[in-house]
């Protein structure tokens, strides 16, 4: 991260104790990327590899999203990628609303710092939070949708796919729609 603003952020996330997440975590997970990025990937909670680091999707589910952004021509080290919430939760269970609600001001400057073209939702839980909805996921993928004017995408969670495999291809067809936007936004910015 070459951002001082991105670098003070993380500096003063790195001691939060609104929630209960404080009291269980090894770190906060702040994310990582570029810090000018077109694209911000956004997923669910850090899980317990994630937890153990300090970095965001390493693990299994990491391993599996660094494919999918390189299958279409992303590398990590071009994004942003983070959280809903900065902070595991125990079990891996999904975060609470109280939870999250804490956490929403530390995405909300990420995201004014960062000013991605395009916000990838990972999962039910990030879309839901981001775009301020109830809307199952099936119902938000396939199509562009915005949060303060930023264009944002839907897919399934990476930790999902691994659970359901036979998800991939509705993936792979999520993330050539996010890329071929993305693409065009790109080309309308340069003309």
């Amino acid at each position: 991260m070459s951002s001082p603003l991105l670098e003070a952020l993380a500096a003063e996330a790195a001691h939060c104790r609104k929630c209960r997440l404080a009291d269980t975590r090894k770190s906060v997970v702040f994310g990582e990327g570029n810090p000018h990025a077109g694209l911000m990937v956004i997923g669910e909670a850090p899980g317990a590899d994630e937890d153990a680091s300090g970095r965001p999707f390493i693990g299994r589910s990491g391993q599996l999203l660094t494919k999918i952004l390189q299958a279409v021509e992303f590398g990590r080290e071009e994004v942003f990628i983070a959280n809903i919430v900065k902070c595991r939760p125990p079990e891996n269970r999904n975060p609470l609303q109280d939870e999250i609600a804490c956490c929403t001001p530390w995405l909300e400057k990420q995201l004014e710092i960062i000013r991605p073209k395009v916000i990838l939702l990972l999962g039910k839980v990030a879309a839901n939070t981001i775009l301020s909805n109830q809307t199952a996921l099936r119902a938000m993928r396939g199509k562009v949708l915005e949060w303060r004017g930023v264009d944002c995408f839907v897919t399934y969670h990476p930790a999902a796919l691994l659970r359901n495999p036979n998800w991939k291809q509705g993936c792979w067809e999520d993330v050539q729609l996010m890329r071929r936007h993305y693409d065009n936004l790109m080309k309308k910015s340069r003309a």
